[in-house]
């Protein structure tokens, strides 16, 4: 529960900073368009990271605080990355979130995408049964069972601007963009650079320098 409250009070922060404040003249909120909601974020984030670190070894006795823990870091990785154009169908399309095979997180992504926007997009989560449907997602989580399915997974993206997210082992070796990594008693993540720019992703040089190890390029280039 202490991860799942520290998860949520992350995703809270950033909600509230992105907002920004009110006019006090007609009572709205002003959209922020300065660097301050990254760097929000960014604080967001390496909180969260400093959290599943100290309870990370209670979680891996609860595989639901795990998968909060998991779906937090989903939601501030998406404020990192931008996507080319063409990933979405119009001005007004959902950043979209999938996972393929059984729902690792049963339920915990969803729950806490519920209401979320990012960049001005309303987020969704989608969940398929088969790798082939997935080219409508913008991020997607394979799985440690789908290992096996994982470099056809790949081959099918190609070059489609699709962030992938994986915690079976060697994932960024084998082509993912980020990877879960449990290490020293924390959880770290990985980053491949390289396969993020084929799909014309562009990552943020700020979450490169949170990353345990880059792929393509030294850390915060």
């Amino acid at each position: 529960m202490a991860i799942l409250r520290a998860g949520q009070k992350a995703l809270n922060l950033t909600d509230k900073m992105r907002r920004g404040p009110r006019n006090p003249e007609h009572g709205i909120r002003r959209e922020r368009v300065c660097h301050a909601p990254l760097r929000f974020s960014i604080a967001a984030l390496t909180a969260l990271l400093f959290i599943a670190g100290v309870c990370w070894s209670s979680a891996q006795s609860n595989a639901s605080s795990e998968y909060q823990v998991k779906a937090a870091f989903l939601f501030h990785f998406a404020q990192f990355v931008d996507w080319p154009p063409e990933a979405f169908k119009d001005a007004g399309a959902p950043l979209t979130y999938c996972t393929v095979g059984e729902d690792p997180f049963h339920g915990a992504l969803d729950a806490s995408m519920s209401g979320k926007t990012i960049d001005g997009r309303p987020v969704r989560v989608l969940h398929f049964k088969l790798a082939q449907d997935i080219q409508s997602c913008q991020i997607l989580f394979l799985g440690a069972p789908e290992k096996k399915s994982l470099a056809a997974t790949l081959v099918n993206l190609g070059a489609s601007p699709v962030l992938t997210v994986g915690e079976s082992q060697n994932f960024i070796e084998q082509g993912g963009m980020i990877g879960f990594l449990w290490e020293d008693n924390k959880v770290h993540f990985e980053i491949n650079l390289e396969a993020a720019e084929r799909a014309k992703l562009k990552i943020s040089a700020r979450l490169l320098t949170l990353a345990k190890t880059v792929i393509g390029g030294p850390k915060g280039t």
